[in-house]
């Protein structure tokens, strides 16, 4: 969309796979990474937990740039009601994905677009079901110790040698990946049309 490609626009993420998929559907944009961390003991249920930090991250750099869009994003993994961030150590891994093993989980990405001078804030979530297969840990740790996935929410990415663990997945990949694309431009391409 011409819209999108003149829009100036900051990504308020230092996630590469964030960067990978908006550059996937030919936006251009900066990156400069948010300095907001999740505290996971903030009680929230998931949809609120993402959205409320997908906006602080992209208010975190709109206050700095008012007179830009902004997208901020934030991911989770959440089993029986259980969030999953990012793991601390290669034990909280093989934590994480044993107890994922077997199982269906949630993942939900939160999206935030901030324009400041224009009032523009929109913010929603997206969530996609994901189904494991039975993990032996001599995979668990083969993933671990050669991909180590301290940088992902749930401890896999669906991209990467974890796509063979994965039985099936119920809504859309590229959210498991972080980032909700169809509904993401879809929502972007309104706000773009609505504030010319």
């Amino acid at each position: 969309m011409k819209n999108m490609k003149s829009a100036s626009i900051i990504l308020a993420s230092g996630s590469p796979r964030r960067k990978q998929l908006l550059e996937q559907i030919d936006l251009k944009f900066q990156v400069i990474p948010s300095q907001v961390h999740e505290d996971f003991n903030l009680d929230l249920i998931p949809e609120k937990f993402v959205e409320h930090y997908a906006q602080e991250k992209a208010m975190d750099i709109a206050n700095t740039f008012p007179d830009k869009w902004i997208i901020g994003a934030d991911t989770v993994v959440v089993f029986h009601s259980e969030i999953l961030g990012k793991p601390k150590d290669r034990d909280d891994s093989y934590r994480m994905l044993k107890m994922l093993s077997g199982n269906t989980h949630q993942v939900f990405t939160g999206v935030s677009i901030q324009h400041k001078e224009m009032k523009v804030s929109d913010t929603f979530h997206h969530c996609t079901n994901v189904t494991f297969n039975t993990l032996d840990d001599n995979d668990i740790f083969y993933y671990i110790d050669t991909y180590k996935p301290f940088d992902k929410a749930g401890s896999y990415g669906i991209q990467d040698w974890f796509s063979v663990c994965i039985n099936h997945i119920d809504g859309c990949f590229y959210n498991v990946m972080g980032f909700p694309l169809s509904k993401f431009y879809s929502r972007f391409s309104k706000l773009l049309k609505l504030n010319k």
